[in-house]
């Protein structure tokens, strides 16, 4: 006799137990931008990765929608201190971007279009974490959430997951990006409530 019936799935987990310290439940999804919102083309769009010794791997809109896509649903979390459940994407693993790069970098520096900048621990982009999303909702990604394409890295602050995304530079040492420059934290780990630097 089976001591769980079919199709139990565990509990839920609540929302309590989801929300970071220091953050409150939205079900809207605000928009929060650096400057003015940069109008891409998916004609010109182009995502590089740029390795520590200059090596470029390119894809370009058509190149990036025949990859593989994956539909992760994630929680998001601003430094702004709004959390949002159970958000929907669709989007190209960065596993399936980075698979042919050799690289003994340890950093990445995104970059967007605007010129907004980010960087992060390249680990924090492998193993399932992160994504080139064009898709959110069922819909394409819109321009005020990124679109036509944003980096998608649910596990830490929002600022991180850099809308508008045109690429990757591969550093062998840490390189503050534009709010890290700012005084923000150079990590952004939510449930540590890494927002500044010295948190």
């Amino acid at each position: 006799m089976a001591i769980v019936s079919r199709g139990f799935h565990g509990r839920r987990q609540s929302s309590e137990h989801r929300l970071p310290p220091g953050q409150y439940e939205v079900t809207d999804f605000p928009v929060l931008s650096a400057g003015p919102t940069p109008r891409v083309s998916r004609d010109v769009w182009e995502f590089t990765v740029v390795t520590e010794t200059g090596d470029r791997h390119s894809w370009n809109w058509r190149q990036l929608l025949a990859l593989p896509s994956e539909r992760p649903v994630v929680d998001l979390h601003c430094v702004t201190k709004w959390s949002k459940f159970d958000t929907t994407w669709q989007g190209v693993s960065m596993d399936t971007l980075l698979g042919d790069v050799e690289t003994a970098a340890e950093y990445a520096l995104v970059h967007s279009y605007g010129g907004y900048t980010t960087n992060l621990p390249l680990a924090d982009l492998l193993d399932g974490k992160a994504w080139i999303a064009y898709g959110y909702g069922g819909a394409d990604l819109p321009p005020e959430h990124g679109g036509p394409a944003r980096l998608l890295v649910p596990h830490l602050y929002l600022w991180k997951s850099a809308k508008w995304v045109r690429g990757i530079q591969l550093l062998m040492q840490d390189e503050p990006g534009f709010w890290e420059s700012a005084g923000y934290h150079d990590y952004g780990d939510p449930w540590r409530e890494q927002r500044y630097q010295g948190d």
